[in-house]
């Protein structure tokens, strides 16, 4: 399998109400999609789309601390002004998405709201513009706790099944997997951030040579269950 990864260039800046579809159409065609391609898109412009966006008030690291405890569901560490938060949408991450990168000057940048329903938004659109069913995630950066770095996850996924589950297969040697669960959705997520960059202005990518399954996963499906979690 030959995987292909292709920035989507000229997107512009954003704004509140614009329709996230038809801003990414004219980079798309000059991509020209085929069945099978992948769409990453950063949540930055499907949250400046949808408003998800605040002006900041007063001291502006203080400010920002509110907002992130205010959409905190839970605060899992803090350490100084940087604080692990449990969002609404099940996330465990830094200042629960809040962030000031790539934003407006005196604004801070949420997570969307849904993301799953802004992934499959952007795909209902899509398809007839298109003349095809081009699976879209939402990703995000997040870190991670026990190795340095952070990288590209999916928050919200549409038309593509986000976990390959390997249980019960077997390996090239005959192993039986038991417990091989593989996050391709992160996996892509993380693959179209090495052409769009934390600083180029790249807010989108499509991928092409992605063999696994479609179908109607969700971001959400990759949240770890609490009961599952060893570490809370």
């Amino acid at each position: 399998m030959t995987l292909e990864v292709h920035p989507l260039i000229g997107i512009g800046e954003v704004r509140q109400g614009e329709d996230i579809a038809s801003v990414l159409i004219p980079a798309l065609q000059t991509i020209r999609p085929v069945d099978g391609d992948v769409l990453v898109v950063t949540h930055k412009i499907v949250s400046k789309a949808e408003g998800a966006v605040v002006p900041i008030e007063g001291e502006e690291e203080a400010f920002k601390q509110q907002v992130v405890e205010d959409l905190a569901t839970a605060i899992v560490r803090r350490r100084g002004p940087l604080i692990i938060a449990e969002t609404a949408h099940g996330f465990i991450c830094a200042n629960a998405g809040v962030d000031r990168s790539n934003a407006d000057p005196g604004t801070l940048v949420l997570l969307p709201e849904d993301p799953d329903r802004s992934a499959h938004r952007i795909r209902m659109k899509l398809r007839p513009k298109l003349g095809l069913d081009l699976p879209v995630i939402i990703s995000d950066t997040f870190g991670r706790p026990w190795r340095k770095g952070l990288t590209d996850v999916a928050i919200g996924v549409s038309g593509l099944l986000p976990i390959l589950d390997l249980v019960g297969t077997e390996d090239w040697t005959g192993y039986r997997l038991d417990a091989t669960e593989v996050a391709v959705a992160d996996e892509l997520a993380s693959a179209a951030d090495l052409v769009m960059g934390k600083a180029a202005g790249i807010p989108a990518a499509l991928i092409r040579g992605y063999e696994g399954p479609r179908g109607e996963g969700r971001g959400s499906d990759l949240i770890r269950p609490v009961g599952e979690d060893l570490f809370r």
